[in-house]
This record gives C-alpha cells, sequence and structure tokens, in this order.
C-alpha cells in the first residue's frame, strides 16, 4: 500500500462513532487516563483486525491487483455497492438517524470500559471490518508481508488521538471547544456515516 492509500483508510477507520468516543473522552473528567485506555483498544484491535483478515484473504486466489476482472477487484466492487447503499440510506433516514444511545454513558467511562470501547469498536464495527478486509486483500494480492500495513495500523491510531492530542495542545480552551465538537457529531451523525461511506467508495475506485 502506498502512502496515499493508507492515510484516507486510516481516516476513514475512525469516522463515525469511534472518534466520536474519542472525543467524548476528552471531555470527561479523567480525560488523559481515559483516552490512553482507548487508545491502547484500538491499537491492539487494529493489529488483530488486519492480521486475521490479512491471513483469510491469503487463503484465496484473489489474482492479480491490475485485472479487473480479479476475485479481489470483484470483492470490492461489491462492498461498493454496499457502501453506496449505506450512503444512500443514511441521507433518506437523516431526519430520523441517531448516535448509538451507548455514546451517551461514555461520559462516566473509566480506563477499563475505554479500552473496552476500543476494542470492541473496531473489531465490530462493520466499516472498519470492510476497510481491515480491504488492507487484507491488498496485502495478499501484492504478496506483501504483514509489517507493511504497520504504517497504517499507527495512522489510526494517531488520528484516534487526535481529540487527546488537541485538549493537551490547547489546554484549558478545549474545555468548551470539545463539547461543542461533540455535541454536533452526535447531532449530525448522519453526515459523518456519509462522509465515511463516500471517502471509501472513491478509495477503492481509485
Amino acid at each position: 500500500m502506498n502512502g496515499l492509500q493508507i492515510l484516507p483508510l486510516a481516516l476513514t477507520m475512525m469516522l463515525g462513532p469511534q472518534i466520536m468516543s474519542a472525543i467524548i473522552f476528552v471531555t470527561t473528567p479523567r480525560a488523559v487516563r481515559v483516552s490512553l485506555g482507548f487508545l491502547a483498544g484500538v491499537a491492539i484491535a487494529a493489529t488483530a483486525g488486519v492480521a486475521v483478515m490479512k491471513g483469510i484473504t491469503g487463503a484465496f486466489d484473489l489474482g492479480d491487483p491490475s485485472d479487473k476482472g480479479s476475485a479481489g477487484q470483484i470483492v470490492q466492487y461489491v462492498l461498493v455497492g454496499l457502501l453506496a447503499f449505506g450512503a444512500v440510506w443514511n441521507w433518506v433516514k437523516r431526519e430520523t438517524v441517531e448516535p448509538p444511545k451507548w455514546l451517551g454513558t461514555l461520559m462516566s467511562a473509566d480506563v477499563k470500559r475505554a479500552f473496552k470501547v476500543g476494542l470492541l469498536l473496531i473489531s465490530l464495527m462493520p466499516s472498519d471490518l470492510v476497510i481491515m478486509f480491504t488492507v487484507g486483500i491488498n496485502l495478499s494480492q501484492n504478496n506483501a508481508a504483514f509489517y507493511e500495513a504497520l504504517p497504517f495500523i499507527a495512522l489510526t491510531v494517531l488520528v484516534a488521538a487526535v481529540p487527546l492530542l488537541v485538549r493537551l495542545l490547547l489546554g484549558k480552551r478545549a474545555d468548551a471547544a470539545m463539547p461543542r465538537i461533540r455535541d454536533w457529531t452526535n447531532t449530525h451523525s448522519w453526515l459523518v456515516n456519509i462522509i465515511v461511506y463516500v471517502i471509501f467508495i472513491v478509495l477503492i475506485l481509485a
């Protein structure tokens, strides 16, 4: 995978409830400790997820990546169709789409729960599974070693850490800014979802 592909994929990994969770954690009383627990969960889940997906895709002959009719390319085109459906669905239902109710309970999360949230979000979120599956296809089709996905994993964790880094850099000024960002992402979850789908569709087709 080249650098131009890695960064957008890492960004897409964290868009949605993932980055919303990270923003909520930096508005909690123990922001740094809780956020570090969340980042540890994200790092472990992303590493394990890519390793598993590489193992799954490596068990099949996906063909040459330059062949538009290869099995690997067909799988990705199917994913494009599913993502396009998801984007349209979110647009149609935008007036009623709400963020998951469990997001509202994260304000009282401790380090242990934050770790579990990071672990489960990356491991179970359909969009993240699709992205890691795509990374696995890319690695397998190019006969690449697992370590070549480490920049992708590192960038995913870095993106997850952005709210915490902003909090640390802005200091007290973040006390007012971060809750406003949190509230906006909660009320515009449908838009965040559409952005995720569109970015990923572009990445697959590019």
